[in-house]
């Protein structure tokens, strides 16, 4: 932790936290927002059609691990949660990923609304909409306990031995989620029909067990998918 942080408020760099006004139009559509509103996982969607690609939906969880509310998390660009200690090279990398519209999933040291420093697993993901056109970003967010090193590496270990169960054609769907691709346009990918395509979507929800598409998603990209 950094001790100029503790016990107060975190003040994020006033350069970095611009906060534009999301009107309705800007909001994501219901089925983006069903991505992270069940996810235990603390999860936002951000907008890159608009400037410094701001947050337009967020879910509880979010809330919960940095101590801010919807009010002030709408509208700004993630890099509220950095701060003094924050690695500059690990930020770079994110951008990058955002840049080159794929997934890249980072531990960076990140800070709660009350200063706390927390070393943050931060995956970051395109969405592509109907026409392959980048649509959204998903970003998700795990605190790791300082105090087990090994939890990151033992949530990948994890994630590699769920993805190894699944049969050729399930990791195959799998992977095309995890770039951010709808069941329209994995169908196409793979010459199968959409319906087949929801088929084994939800067949991988039950095999992974997981609550959400994004949480699908984060398991994918921690698998090196």
């Amino acid at each position: 932790m950094s001790g100029s942080h503790d016990n107060m408020d975190h003040k994020p760099n006033q350069n970095s936290t611009e906060q534009l006004v999301i009107e309705g139009s800007d909001r994501p559509k219901a089925s983006v927002m069903a991505l992270i509103e069940k996810s235990p996982i603390a999860s936002v969607v951000s907008n890159p059609r608009l400037p410094d690609n701001p947050i337009v939906a967020v879910n509880d969880a979010f809330e919960v691990l940095t101590g801010y509310d919807r009010a002030f998390i709408i509208g700004r660009n993630c890099r509220f949660l950095a701060g003094e200690a924050t690695e500059p090279w690990l930020t770079e990398e994110i951008r990058r990923g955002v840049q080159q519209q794929k997934s890249v999933l980072v531990e960076i040291l990140n800070y709660k609304k009350d200063g706390t420093a927390f070393q943050n697993a931060v995956l970051v993901a395109p969405l592509f909409d109907d026409a392959g056109e980048l649509e959204y970003f998903l970003g998700s967010q795990v605190e790791i306990d300082a105090d087990v090193p090994s939890l990151a590496k033992a949530r990948r270990m994890r994630a590699v031995a769920m993805v190894k169960d699944l049969s050729k054609r399930q990791r195959e769907v799998l992977q095309f989620i995890a770039r951010g691709l709808l069941n329209k346009q994995i169908a196409h990918e793979l010459g199968l029909s959409e319906r087949t395509i929801k088929m084994h979507r939800s067949i991988l929800m039950k095999r992974l067990d997981v609550p959400s598409a994004a949480d699908m998603v984060r398991l994918a990209v921690e698998a090196g998918m």
